[in-house]
């Protein structure tokens, strides 16, 4: 199901676990902001949580620079409304609704892998996890430190310089010129 209703462009991160997500969106949020790009974030959680403990991932992005910070998992999602059941993750498209859009210029996801929206795939090659692009049309670019197969015709970027990742967002999200 497309995302429907967005007034500001929305930009998933995606990865199997451990490949560095949350270190890497702590490392480009202060780059957009100092880029004066206002920016929403949703967090996806495979576990129970507390939100704004130190830490914790939902702390570190929202004292990295996110304006607006949601965090959901299948017990609960935050600004923090309890769940009644906690037994199916929420939806993606349900939990955009809350974020102010009006004052926001872009939205990160971190999570969300099956949803199709657009995403840059995060992969690292010693942990030898299968492509994500290869089964996800709606992977638009891999930040890697490695090559791609020969098959991909994805743009390529190096998941360790963060910069480069930022100037891709603007340009091909956000459209602004450097």
């Amino acid at each position: 199901m497309p995302l429907k209703n967005l007034k500001c462009p929305i930009l998933g991160f995606a990865a199997c676990s451990g490949t560095g997500k949350t270190t890497l969106l702590k490392q480009i949020l202060p780059l957009l902001i100092q880029r004066d790009v206002r920016i929403g974030m949703i967090k996806h959680a495979h576990h129970d949580f507390d939100i704004d403990q130190p830490g914790k991932d939902s702390y570190v992005l929202r004292k990295a620079g996110a304006e607006q910070m949601l965090v959901a998992s299948s017990q609960r999602w935050a600004l923090m409304t309890e769940t009644p059941t906690g037994k199916s993750d929420p939806r993606l498209e349900d939990l955009l609704v809350h974020l102010d859009q009006e004052r926001l210029d872009l939205i990160l996801v971190e999570g969300f892998k099956h949803v199709a929206f657009p995403k840059v795939e995060l992969h690292r090659v010693e942990l030898n996890h299968p492509w994500l692009f290869t089964e996800d049309p709606s992977i638009i670019a891999v930040a890697s430190n490695g090559p791609l197969p020969e098959s991909s015709t994805l743009p390529q970027l190096d998941i360790n310089e963060p910069g480069v990742i930022v100037e891709f967002v603007l340009e091909e999200i956000l459209h602004r010129s450097a």
